[in-house]
């Protein structure tokens, strides 16, 4: 079976002039700071062991725990069975000191990229397969379960459905914002 493609998108040669812009503007940024180096340097030279310290990710039985941040802190309980994406990235200078980017997507969430990114996890990969091997352990335990679970997974169902509905009806009302 084949797809047809039902309208192609054609992008604005403007966009190169904006390109050119954004770099100009960029390049002029990084001239001013220049004479910041060293203090820049300086404060992330401190900082970055206390962030580092803050950080910590902890893989459970039924979800992923995320903690970080120094003066803002941050703690985020993803639910195994809520993750549909475990990505791994590796841009240029991360290949050069030999980290790695894990980032998270879940299902019923409503803004674009990862949900979390965590950067610089030993055994990325490793890591990585854990998780999707604890999710997978999950979903051929999820038919097993006991019959008086069924009311708490009820509730769990239904707010996970008001929580979608919430979130179809923030997407209407932007639309139709955008259409008048």
């Amino acid at each position: 079976m084949s797809d047809f493609t039902l309208k192609s998108a054609s992008f604005d040669p403007k966009i190169k002039s904006y390109w050119l812009v954004f770099a100009l503007c960029v390049s002029t940024l990084g001239i001013v700071t220049i004479p910041l180096i060293p203090v820049i340097v300086l404060i992330v030279w401190l900082v970055s062991s206390s962030i580092l310290a803050a950080m910590s990710a902890e893989l459970l039985e039924r979800k992923l725990v995320v903690k970080r941040g120094i003066f803002f802190k941050e703690e985020k309980s993803i639910p195994l069975e809520k993750i549909t994406d475990v990505g791994l990235s590796q841009g240029p200078l991360m290949r050069l000191f030999g980290l790695y980017r894990l980032s998270f997507e879940t299902a019923g969430q409503s803004s674009q990229g990862a949900l979390v990114s965590l950067l610089g996890v030993v055994d990325a990969s490793e890591f990585r397969e854990a998780i999707l091997a604890q999710k997978d352990n999950l979903a051929g335990a999820q038919p097993t379960k006991a019959k008086s679970d069924e009311p708490q997974n009820q509730v769990e169902l239904l707010r996970a459905l008001t929580y979608s509905v919430k979130n179809i009806e923030q997407m209407l009302v932007t639309l139709m914002d955008e259409k008048k």
